[in-house]
């Protein structure tokens, strides 16, 4: 579990932390169905608005660190997500007002127990079960970043296989606009995460795949499912 989000230089080594004692960890705040291509992957509709769950901070684990996945309810999918780290609190702000409330960028997984999720749709239940459990949001450590509308793109490899790649420019929502829509509905307090959506090519996760994320031209990290 992670107690503080730290920087982390391109070589992964510790460049600073935000302050001290870094942000105390808070809430993951998830975006659904926020690329096209993964909306039609699954078979669902376009919202007229974000789709919102939320991820507690028993959530998170150290994605530099092997990734353990539950194998008790099914299989569980990857599902590779901008995460932007918040660093003053948002309530009810224009999106001219969040730009300087993101303090860093990394990458985060939002682990999905599928067979699970399908069930409780059906069901109309809520995610949480399937989006919510302990380690289900394996992170990076964050990068400092001073957001200027400026693009991200980024791609996961399992086994050596590219899976998933995406690009902020075509989220349905973008960054600024998500963190408003996000803060007329609750704040948003220095060291909670807002993760953005995921493209086309989620995936079952299985014991001893090798993980490769990148976020392009920022920072690289190898990791795998553990056994």
């Amino acid at each position: 579990m992670i107690n503080t989000y730290q920087h982390l230089n391109m070589q992964g080594q510790p460049l600073q932390t935000v302050d001290a004692q870094g942000y105390p960890v808070g809430k993951a705040v998830c975006v659904g169905r926020n690329y096209l291509d993964h909306v039609h992957e699954l078979g669902n509709q376009v919202n007229d608005n974000p789709l919102l769950f939320m991820k507690p901070s028993t959530a998170f684990a150290h994605l530099h660190q092997p990734i353990t996945i539950p194998t008790e309810w099914g299989e569980c999918h990857n599902e590779l997500e901008l995460a932007f780290l918040i660093g003053k609190p948002l309530y009810k702000s224009r999106p001219e007002q969040c730009a300087p409330a993101i303090s860093g960028l990394g990458l985060a997984l939002d682990l999905t127990l599928r067979e699970l999720q399908n069930q409780l749709k059906t069901q109309g239940h809520p995610w949480e079960r399937a989006k919510a459990f302990d380690g289900s949001c394996p992170i990076s450590s964050f990068m400092p970043l001073d957001y200027q509308n400026q693009t991200f793109s980024f791609s996961l490899k399992v086994n050596g296989q590219l899976r998933q790649q995406g690009d902020s420019k075509h989220m349905l929502t973008p960054v600024l606009e998500l963190l408003s829509h996000i803060s007329q509905c609750f704040t948003l307090m220095p060291g909670d995460v807002v993760l953005t959506g995921t493209p086309k090519g989620v995936g079952p996760l299985k014991a001893n795949d090798m993980i490769d994320i990148d976020l392009h031209g920022h920072f690289n990290i190898k990791t795998r499912v553990a056994a």
